[in-house]
């Protein structure tokens, strides 16, 4: 009990730091006029909403891992899975951010949140509004790409190991690797959808999605073992080894 209350302050620590950095106001880079043409793209709204990104993020997952513990009566399963799919989410939003607030790399449309009229200044200061200005300095990364890739990442991995896609028991059944894919094509969408919208350079996205897709993958492999592996549908808690104590130095009961 008392690990599992440590497992819950660290991701609080965690969140509140991600939540402060969120309100930061990012570094101002210099703009030069000769690049003004990469940011002069129309603003639109976008295409994925914050709320569609969180359904298919956080929700999904959930909803998927509450199912197969339900399922399966494997409530030490759930747990670890939403240790493991929380503080990859987490790490995320953290990094995320702190790349944010240092980078201060101006969105696709910074052009038209700087200079609303359309009208550039002598000195280049931008005459919009600071809240619409500040959020427009922060293009990289793309939040919705590491977000999609941290939880169906997530998601996509904890799939393959349940459905033992890369064991051995799981080959030559294309329907154990479509499942897993799934997520992941659909973290891919989301993350383009970013570059139509021009909310983000592909650069922002590429390196989003990375950046997502690595913390899903430490996260994940921090409670349960690799994908190949016989027993990758069970947590390190649950495996255990010939003299009777759990792979973490728990003795079974």
């Amino acid at each position: 009990m008392n690990s599992v209350v440590t497992e819950v302050v660290v991701r609080l620590v965690l969140s509140f730091i991600a939540l402060y950095l969120d309100k930061v106001r990012p570094f101002a880079r210099k703009i030069q006029p000769d690049e003004l043409w990469l940011y002069k793209n129309p603003r639109t709204d976008s295409y994925v909403t914050t709320t569609t990104l969180w359904i298919f993020s956080l929700v999904v997952p959930v909803a998927v891992i509450l199912s197969w513990s339900f399922v399966k009566r494997m409530r030490s399963d759930a747990l670890q899975a939403f240790l493991a799919c929380s503080l990859g989410c987490i790490l995320n939003a953290l990094l995320t951010n702190i790349i944010k607030v240092v980078v201060g790399r101006p969105r696709p449309d910074f052009f038209w949140r700087c200079y609303p009229n359309g009208i550039i200044t002598t000195d280049l200061s931008c005459t919009g509004d600071n809240a619409i200005i500040e959020e427009g300095r922060k293009s990289f990364p793309s939040g919705h790409s590491s977000w999609a890739f941290a939880g169906l990442g997530f998601l996509a991995m904890y799939t393959a190991g349940k459905l033992h896609t890369f064991s051995r028991s799981g080959k030559a059944q294309a329907w154990r690797l479509i499942a897993p894919l799934t997520p992941l094509v659909s973290a891919l969408v989301i993350a383009l959808s970013r570059t139509c919208d021009y909310h983000h350079h592909w650069q922002d996205v590429l390196c989003g999605s990375l950046l997502g897709l690595s913390c899903a993958y430490i996260s994940y492999h921090h409670y349960y073992p690799k994908l190949s592996s016989p027993l990758s549908d069970k947590p390190y808690v649950d495996i255990v080894t010939q003299d009777g104590s759990s792979s973490l130095g728990i003795k079974a009961v």
